[in-house]
């Protein structure tokens, strides 16, 4: 009888680690049959401790990759194609006093929708260009996804949320 490779228990105990983070084995089964791999005399003895597993998971995990990928670029066109469909909110080439967005009259966009707060956000101007102030928004200000905390720098092209409202950001 032939003893086992270093090799083969480096497989052995690589396909033990992916079936343990896969979930197929509990922590004490892995310990145990660890320890058989560790300690076979011979070939039949390393089968024998993973007789009930998938011999190759490379295939399952090329095809998880795969779909993963797919699904994110998928993901990335309908964002794209989603964020051309908005409508548009210009951003003036220069610089003027800030531009105060909300649900009351007196700001400079009115938005009548009730998941916009009476005061939402402002739009700013400086040497630097373009930034976007959250007023303590109950529904949120967002830019390109992410939540606003404060004040975000801005450009042509980003898509902004107020609320549920959806714009992207042109250049004026």
């Amino acid at each position: 009888m032939a003893r086992p490779s270093e090799a083969e228990r480096d497989r052995a105990l690589g396909l033990l680690r992916e079936n343990l983070g896969s979930g197929r084995l509990s922590q004490d089964t892995f310990i145990g049959r660890m320890e058989l791999v560790l300690t076979a005399r011979s070939r039949a003895e390393l089968d024998a401790a993973l007789f009930d597993l998938p011999a190759d998971q490379r295939v399952s995990r090329l095809v998880l990759r795969t779909v993963g990928r797919l699904s994110a670029f998928t993901a990335r066109l309908r964002n794209t194609w989603h964020t051309e469909q908005l409508p548009g909110l210009i951003l003036p080439a220069t610089g003027m006093r800030p531009i105060r967005i909300g649900r009351i009259q007196g700001c400079d966009l009115r938005l009548g929708d009730s998941s916009v707060s009476r005061t939402h956000a402002e739009l700013r101007y400086d040497t630097d260009g373009w930034t976007l102030h959250d007023l303590g928004s109950t529904n949120g200000t967002h830019v390109n996804g992410q939540r606003v905390i404060g004040a975000v720098r801005v450009h042509p092209g980003d898509q902004v949320a107020f609320g549920i409202l959806n714009f992207r950001l042109a250049a004026g």
